[in-house]
């Protein structure tokens, strides 16, 4: 059954002549893609899981699940196995269910809304919300799409028959179990297997053979899905790398370990069993179920190879640190469901955690967006993406060609330019080029520092290398008699950011004397060269000295104080030009401390650099040691309590069992075994061979190898030599995966039936003679 554009039930031929069928699925699957969130389910009694499914996608999109209550159901499997789902929003006695569906709907939307802007006091309310999660939950929802926030809280809304968003806040404030349901709610943990099966193929196929073969030396693969829900992606892309391993076979080994992690703790829980419902069929094909799952009494569980490349974890993905040195991430229909700002923040973060050419995988209704300088698309429709190693800008640059050694010069691109031009670009090109060549005045760009960056002209009359070290300041180039105002003009036209001229200065050039006009400008436009200094020299003609005349001649032979104080004027200005060159000296020695100074900051920084990277890094491996941690502690609770289970079922039954291995050695026993074999706890693992025993069955250890070699149990009554009867039972030792590991001797007492027979046949004895 499924429903169409048209909102009519139709009947469809099934696909596959025979088979497991599932139409309950099928058909909730399609009400949900044609209603959307208007889209209601209802499970009665009936047998095996079909339905479960399909209510995964009316829950996904904002529908809602109405379950009879199993108490009440003739057969209550498909009850329940909606409500160990986590699915039923509902549950209640069959005769109730139609008045709460009806309350619903009264209380529901109407129809599907388009994302428009909500409302001023609709989105206060939701803000409000936001922060009673964070209050009681320690999770925060305030960068979540508020559209997706706003139809899941008018979905509990109308279950709670709820008529304002006002409301709803109110029952929030005063109910700590509507908080812990709604933050459920917000999760959407909505998944199943090879969900856009064509995307998989599409990874099966190409994507991770062609990372393998990038890799020829083999080794240890790392994989991150994040959002992981129960499960079922992360043990698709474990058989999906299985598949693909088989398709290449390389000639290194190879291995993966995925890291899976949600928010939602139970979540994780049930993804770390690996058990999923029958109707996983609809999903996962027969090849695949055969190879990679266990069929069991309460449907299929992953097997254990596939089970063991996984580590299952809670996280925030917003909060903590995320996995680093991966090869594969998988973040398929999360992204969906965050805003924007949110979305820009974690890709960065996916690619710092991705090894160059790493694999990320999205949702089908997911993309890169503006991230297009970290990923790169592969061929087809897949959302499936490459790690860039380095980005490419997506917008003009606006910074000069020069700047950027990594792009081509504007001569070099503009030769890529058709050749044909107009006569008229060709004269007014030269005639730039000779402007610039002979009628230009020299000129230099420079940064705050006064650092040359571009020379224009020739400058060689002005400023010059000085000798040793090479160093392109202007302070160290400038020459005599232009170091003091060429230094004080440009430290004037940086503070006050204006343009500032200085006239007449005389330089000390190869030739003589040169007269100098200093102009110095500020840069603030354009952009690209804001905070630099351009400083032009123009040669002006150097002011003749006037000729003696009389008056100057009778000035000559004045008295001899005027010379003596035309000496100390002399003498003065010789002293002051020393203090210039000194001054000028210290400059020199202050600016190469600040440059030393300057450098040891630059490496401070780089060292800092270094160890904030280090220091992530180190967060991030200590998160997923974190992870392994949470992981193995998991795992050895589950040991101990069903190590506890088993000794108190063995305990309870009162038969003596003894557990071998496939050599026969002892690897557990019940303590009822001490009174027929005489065992420790020091004789785990000993050879059954060497144990002293009570029983007159010599041929024990001769019966154990028969069993193993034919399969076969093998059951037989022994007499001990204190005349105790056991009927001793020997069967394979099977695995979860059945594989035969050893075998099983249960040891059950007949004595008292022994006695019994024999007595029976001594009283019968004499009336045979009569």
């Amino acid at each position: 059954m499924v429903v169409r554009i048209d909102r009519v039930l139709h009947l469809l031929a099934p696909v596959a002549p025979r088979g497991l069928r599932l139409p309950i699925d099928f058909f909730f699957r399609a009400l949900a893609d044609d209603q959307k969130d208007r889209s209601i389910g209802v499970i009665l009694s009936g047998m095996g899981s079909d339905g479960t499914l399909g209510l995964r996608a009316i829950k996904e999109q904002a529908g809602a699940v109405f379950v009879q209550a199993p108490a009440s159901a003739k057969y209550d499997a498909m009850p329940r196995s909606v409500i160990d789902a986590g699915l039923a929003d509902v549950v209640a006695p069959v005769e109730e269910l139609a008045a709460k569906v009806v309350a619903y709907q009264a209380h529901a939307p109407r129809a599907a809304k388009p994302e428009l802007p909500l409302a001023g006091k609709t989105q206060s309310a939701i803000e409000k919300v936001c922060v009673l999660l964070r209050s009681q939950t320690g999770h925060d929802f305030s960068l979540y799409k508020r559209s997706t926030v706003y139809r899941r809280i008018e979905r509990r809304m109308a279950l709670h028959q709820l008529d304002s968003i006002a409301s709803y806040v109110r029952f929030l404030q005063e109910s700590s179990q509507e908080a812990q349901l709604l933050f459920k709610e917000l999760l959407i943990g909505v998944t199943s297997f090879f969900r856009d099966p064509d995307a998989w193929e599409h990874l099966r196929k190409k994507a991770i053979p062609e990372l393998l073969l990038e890799r020829p030396g083999g080794g240890a693969l790392r994989a991150w899905v994040p959002g992981c829900s129960t499960g079922e992606e992360a043990y698709s892309l474990a058989i999906v790398f299985k598949e693909a391993l088989a398709q290449v076979t390389p000639a290194k080994s190879f291995s993966l370990q995925i890291f899976a992690t949600d928010l939602d703790k139970d979540s994780i829980d049930k993804a770390r069993q690996g058990l999923y419902p029958e109707n996983i069929a609809g999903d996962v094909s027969a090849e695949r179920l055969r190879r990679f799952f266990v069929k069991g009494d309460h449907g299929y569980q992953v097997g254990k190879e596939i089970r063991e490349t996984i580590i299952f974890a809670p996280q925030n993905l917003i909060m903590d640190p995320p996995f680093t040195r991966l090869d594969i991430l998988s973040c398929r229909n999360l992204l969906i469901y965050l805003a924007p700002e949110l979305q820009k923040k974690l890709l960065p973060l996916f690619h710092y955690g991705l090894n160059p050419g790493g694999i990320l995988f999205l949702g089908n209704a997911e993309t890169i967006g503006g991230a297009a300088d970290l990923f790169a698309p592969l061929i087809g429709k897949t959302r499936i993406y490459r790690r860039r190693e380095i980005g490419l800008r997506t917008e003009p640059v606006e910074f000069p060609a020069s700047f950027f050694p990594g792009q081509p010069r504007e001569a070099e691109a503009s030769s890529a330019q058709p050749a044909a031009r107009s006569s008229a670009q060709n004269l007014q090109s030269l005639a730039d080029q000779l402007l610039l060549s002979r009628l230009s005045p020299a000129a230099v760009l420079t940064n705050d520092k006064g650092d040359i960056l571009y020379v224009s002209g020739r400058i060689g009359k002005y400023l010059e290398p000085a000798a040793g070290k090479a160093n392109w300041n202007i302070y160290a180039m400038a020459r005599e008699g232009l170091r003091y105002e060429l230094g004080a003009a440009f430290q004037k036209a940086l503070r006050e950011k204006s343009h500032v001229t200085h006239r007449g200065v005389r330089v000390a050039t190869d030739a003589g004397e040169q007269t100098v006009d200093i102009a110095i400008e500020a840069i603030q436009e354009p952009p690209a060269l804001r905070g630099m200094a351009m400083i032009v020299f123009t040669d002006v003609p150097t002011p003749t000295e006037a000729k003696p005349t009389p008056s100057a001649t009778k000035t000559a032979a004045a008295p001899s104080a005027l010379a003596r104080k035309d000496l100390e004027l002399r003498q003065a200005h010789e002293e002051l030009q020393t203090t210039r060159e000194e001054m000028q000296t210290s400059q020199e020695e202050l600016r190469s401390a600040n440059e030393e100074l300057q450098s040891t900051n630059e490496e401070l920084q780089s060292t800092n650099e270094e160890l904030t990277t280090s220091k992530e890094e180190m967060q991030s491996l200590n998160e997923e040691l974190q992870t392994v941690n949470h992981e193995l502690q998991t795992k050895v609770d589950e040991l101990s309590r069903t190590n506890n289970d088993m000794r108190n079922l063995l305990d309870s039954t009162d038969i003596a069992t003894l557990f071998l291995d496939d050599a026969l050695n002892v690897r557990r026993f019940t303590a009822q075994m001490s009174k027929i074999i005489k065992l420790r706890s020091s004789d785990v693992g000993r050879p059954l061979s060497e144990l002293a025993s009570d029983l007159d069955y010599p041929g024990l250890g001769e019966d154990a190898r028969e069993v193993l070699r034919t399969l076969s149990a093998k059951e037989s009554p022994i007499i001990t030599h204190d005349d105790r009867w056991f009927s001793v039972r020997i069967m394979p030792y099977r695995t979860l995966d059945n594989r035969i590991d050893g075998v099983v001797i249960t040891f059950v007492d007949i004595t008292a039936a022994k006695k019994l027979e024999a007595t029976l046949r001594q009283d019968a004895a004499p009336e045979a003679k009569t």
